[in-house]
């Protein structure tokens, strides 16, 4: 009974999660990119040039442009990943039926600038909790499941091609160089919040050691047991080494405190991995 109430609490608040980012995502959108013409890049970027163009509505066009990278993402990444950017897509079209189109700044670097911010937000806490708004957002979680590189800075390389399009089309160099603002925005604030990618090394030292490590290894991480010798104490000790990733490490320090009260524990940010790590 404890475990379906608990799956139930975790159903529950992936849902306000994902309809508080499509909000957002909806409002950033109609309230401060779209009423200066400005793009928020991929696929909502793509719409929005195509809305511009055509006069169609952006929110019907966003999701039919996602319908066949969601297909893919069905078939490259988890089923549970892509219903949750499926209900993202639907709600933030129908939040973008609701939510009209006003400008909420005049300014066009006000809106490019918390545009970006707005829709980077909620895209940052879509990919956080386990889903993403779509588009772009899947191409990018499926290189990262190959290749170790953030999310933001994917996005930022095929938002560049969303802005050449842009100028092709359009000629207008001063609306693109604010849609670059507002994309450089949204990876700035997609990596301070999903941050799966950053690795850190934990050294905690334990006189609990077989405690520690029958719960440790139930996670899929290496731990190395270093032999230690205290310099004042001259007593002896287990240290435990793992590399883990930013987004564990909440879980792993309070797993380590509910063992060991008295362990030591350190943190090192990692620059990089070399070998074999889970992703």
């Amino acid at each position: 009974m404890t475990s379906v109430a608990f799956n139930k609490k975790q159903f529950l608040l992936r849902l306000i999660m994902f309809t508080l980012s499509s909000a957002c995502i909806s409002f950033g959108f109609n309230m401060l990119l779209i009423p200066s013409q400005l793009l928020s890049g991929g696929v909502s970027g793509v719409a929005m040039l195509i809305g511009y163009i055509s006069h169609s509505n952006i929110g019907w066009l966003y999701l039919v442009l996602n319908l066949p990278i969601l297909i893919w993402g069905w078939f490259s990444l988890g089923k549970k990943f892509v219903v949750w950017s499926i209900y993202s897509v639907i709600t933030a079209t129908i939040f973008m039926q609701i939510i009209p189109v006003h400008a909420l700044a005049d300014d066009i670097l006000l809106a490019s600038v918390f545009g970006g911010i707005v829709v980077g937000f909620a895209s940052g806490l879509a990919l956080r909790s386990g889903g993403s708004t779509g588009g772009f957002d899947i191409i990018a979680s499926i290189i990262t499941q190959k290749r170790d590189v953030p999310v933001g800075v994917i996005l930022s390389g095929l938002n560049a091609f969303v802005i050449v399009v842009h100028i092709l089309f359009t000629g207008n160099w001063e609306l693109a160089l604010y849609s670059l603002v507002a994309i450089f925005c949204v990876g700035k604030l997609i990596d301070s919040i999903h941050i799966k990618h950053l690795k850190v090394t934990v050294f905690i030292i334990t006189t609990r050691t077989d405690e520690m490590l029958q719960s440790l290894l139930s996670h899929p991480r290496g731990i190395t047991i270093i032999k230690t010798r205290g310099a004042y104490t001259s007593s002896d000790r287990d240290m435990l080494m793992t590399v883990r990733t930013r987004y564990e490490l909440a879980d792993l320090k309070k797993n380590i405190h509910s063992i060991d009260k008295h362990a030591f524990v350190t943190i090192v940010e990692t620059v990089g991995v070399l070998g074999e790590f889970r992703k």
